[in-house]
């Protein structure tokens, strides 16, 4: 049953990504050229709802669907860290022209090359699991 709910919100998901544009090459493209609004827009009502949230889940003790606790573990702080993976996810992000939430949308409306991409963030991700413990964290 879980995995039908969780099918039925990510396709709910990918619907709302790609009526709103945020799956937009062009609108991502936009956003890097500091030309519209429209991405920032969306990504900063994402992150005011998501500090919302988190704060609520925390004060209130909010379980989750299935009552269980919700565990927040805090993260380790480190400039060096956030700064190369921001770098590194920027790079990608702006040289494929997608972010890996709308790759998933813009692949299941057709756009077929981006399986190539897809394929590539998995590489990469498989990667830096080989060599996590080696690089500077």
């Amino acid at each position: 049953m879980r995995t039908i709910i969780y099918l039925f919100i990510g396709i709910l998901l990918g619907i709302t990504m790609f009526k709103s544009e945020a799956a937009s090459w062009f609108r991502i493209y936009e956003m890097f050229k500091f030309q519209s609004y429209h991405m920032y827009g969306i990504i900063g009502s994402a992150l005011i709802i998501g500090i919302v949230g988190i704060q609520l889940i925390k004060k209130l003790e909010i379980k989750s669907f299935y009552g269980e606790k919700i565990a927040l573990n805090p993260k380790t702080k480190s400039f060096k860290r956030y700064m190369f993976g921001g770098v590194i996810f920027g790079l990608g992000w702006s040289l494929a022209g997608v972010c890996p939430g709308p790759m998933f949308t813009l692949i299941g409306v057709g756009y077929l090359p981006l399986v190539i991409v897809l394929l590539s963030s998995i590489i990469g991700t498989f990667l830096y699991g080989l060599f996590k413990d080696k690089l500077p964290h």
